[in-house]
């Protein structure tokens, strides 16, 4: 088991021991570049090589290191904003639509780990879905209502069916299903490689369309392609119009040991605001119960400590026979202002495609991304296009957007006005960091564990907000887009391509070596 103060999760041990791809050091041709070797990049290069493809994957770290290695792997047609709101949105056949992309992206997952015999846990199990107070209720009667409109499959019941679990008026979903993502994911590209598809390491730095669409990496190697598919979470291809159309949340997880077989295969999701989600995890000696939550929007809090607390308290009030804490890791989720992710030809761009939005429910989203795109490449058309398509605009919507911007913009001008957080390198404890002034400028200053003081710039590269401290990742977050940096300055998360500038002892700013500093990627 992992130390409970590790942030890693528990499916990073079969990632981590996969034998890392190998960098891009040179030129290569494909008919297809996918950036970004997560669940929707490796998923649409392998539907893309059965097509016949040749495909080049690129991705900064290795597989599933991004979002997808910190999932908590539910697989779930059941909606994460709930088919009420989605109901409010959308007309009703194309909320249908919507539930049979997720049903689908179930199965596909389901005949993908049969025809490459990936070992990964999978298991086809009900989904219970409950309210813990008198405000809960209210949505669960919304949702009870607007599941019966739909015609969807449903059980209302009094109690749920799970021993050992303790909550109320549940409904219970059948057919969803659980793996073990990061079994899955190795298992993917082994086919991936088998059908001759290309996997390399290398920071993505530039993605250019049109009529000879390449990718450069931060070493200037380059892949020329047909296509290119921009699979990394969030876009890194596009300065501002997809970052106005979602937001970045951090989403927290814990996981406790349970006695091997304690509970049967099940997944459980509250009602709260910010709601709560459970599923048992099949692990060597023992089980394990993973619970996430305690959402919160990215680079806007500094409590993870607490977050956690949050989420194992809310646990052990109803699950009470778990033991201790193991692990605890938290992800970044992307929601869209309309609740669909974003799947498609990119807003302007010839040639190439993007997968983003997944709205906390990646697994499947992600599977969506693989069976979209790659019949728009291979087809040019798929009938879920339109639900997904990244140039959608919707009236009803309006103020979600505009809510969502306003904050942005808010921190882009007023995180410039506060103070600095301490006066002094002294004050900032060893494993810590906090935002200081050098006259005009703002700088990140991080002390680590030995003592020593790292510096660099705290103007995120992106769009030039000041990044924020996060204690619980060792991360420097941004608070406008979610482009996150690790505690050097090193790019850990887009939008942005170039890493925070360091600061020199005559506190100069200097820019990395290979990337372009804030001021000219701002032109």
């Amino acid at each position: 088991m992992r130390s409970e103060d590790e942030s890693v999760s528990v499916w990073m041990r079969e990632l981590r021991e996969m034998p890392a791809d190998p960098p891009l050091l040179g030129d290569v041709n494909a008919d297809v570049c996918v950036v970004g070797a997560g669940i929707a990049g490796l998923t649409t290069a392998y539907l893309l090589l059965k097509e016949g493809k040749s495909v080049v994957v690129v991705d900064a770290v290795g597989i599933g290191a991004g979002e997808t290695g910190r999932t908590t792997a539910h697989l779930t047609w059941v909606m994460d904003d709930r088919f009420s709101h989605l109901e409010s949105l959308i007309r009703t056949d194309e909320t249908l639509r919507v539930v049979e992309s997720h049903r689908r992206a179930v199965d596909m997952i389901e005949a993908i780990i049969a025809q490459e015999h990936i070992d990964c846990d999978f298991e086809r199990i009900d989904g219970f879905l409950t309210a813990s107070d008198a405000e809960q209720e209210k949505i669960f009667g919304e949702e009870v209502t607007a599941i019966r409109h739909l015609g969807l499959q449903m059980d209302e019941m009094d109690e749920i069916t799970v021993p050992g679990v303790n909550v109320g008026r549940v409904m219970r979903f059948h057919r969803q299903g659980t793996f073990n993502a990061g079994k899955y994911m190795v298992g993917l590209a082994h086919a991936v490689r088998r059908m001759g598809g290309q996997i390399f390491t290398g920071r993505v730095v530039e993605a250019r369309g049109g009529r000879a669409p390449f990718i450069r990496t931060e070493d200037g190697a380059h892949v020329y392609a047909k296509y290119l598919v921009i699979a990394t979470n969030t876009p890194i291809n596009d300065r501002v119009t997809m970052h106005t159309k979602q937001a970045a949340y951090r989403s927290y997880v814990i996981g406790c040991a349970v006695d091997k077989g304690a509970f049967p295969g099940f997944l459980l999701w509250d009602l709260g605001d910010p709601y709560h989600y459970v599923r048992p995890v099949r692990s060597e000696g023992t089980d394990l119960v993973i619970i996430g939550g305690e959402d919160h929007k990215t680079g806007q809090a500094n409590d993870a400590a607490a977050r956690y607390r949050a989420l194992e308290s809310w646990a052990r009030a109803r699950i009470p026979q778990l033991g201790p804490v193991v692990y605890k890791w938290s992800g970044q989720i992307m929601e869209p202002v309309d609740s669909l992710a974003f799947i498609g030809k990119n807003p302007g761009d010839d040639h190439v495609f993007i997968s983003t939005g997944d709205s906390g429910q990646g697994m499947t989203h992600g599977t969506i991304a693989g069976i979209v795109i790659t019949d728009l490449i291979v087809r040019g058309r798929h009938p879920w296009a339109d639900l997904y398509d990244p140039a959608r605009k919707s009236v009803k919507t309006v103020g979600t957007y505009v809510g969502e911007n306003v904050n942005a913009v808010g921190h882009m001008v007023g995180d410039w006005l506060k103070p600095a957080e301490v006066s002094s390198e002294s004050e900032i404890a060893p494993g810590q960091g906090a935002i200081m002034r050098d006259g005009a400028s703002k700088v990140a200053v991080y002390r680590d564990e030995d003592g020593g003081v790292h510096k660099c710039s705290a103007v995120c590269t992106h769009l030039g907000c000041v990044v924020q401290w996060n204690g619980g990742e060792k991360s420097w977050d941004c608070p406008c887009h979610g482009s996150r940096y690790d505690a050097n300055g090193r790019v850990l998360n887009g939008p942005a391509s170039a890493g925070l500038a360091p600061v020199d002892e005559e506190g100069r700013h200097v820019p990395p070596e290979g990337e372009r500093p804030a001021a000219e990627r701002r032109q």
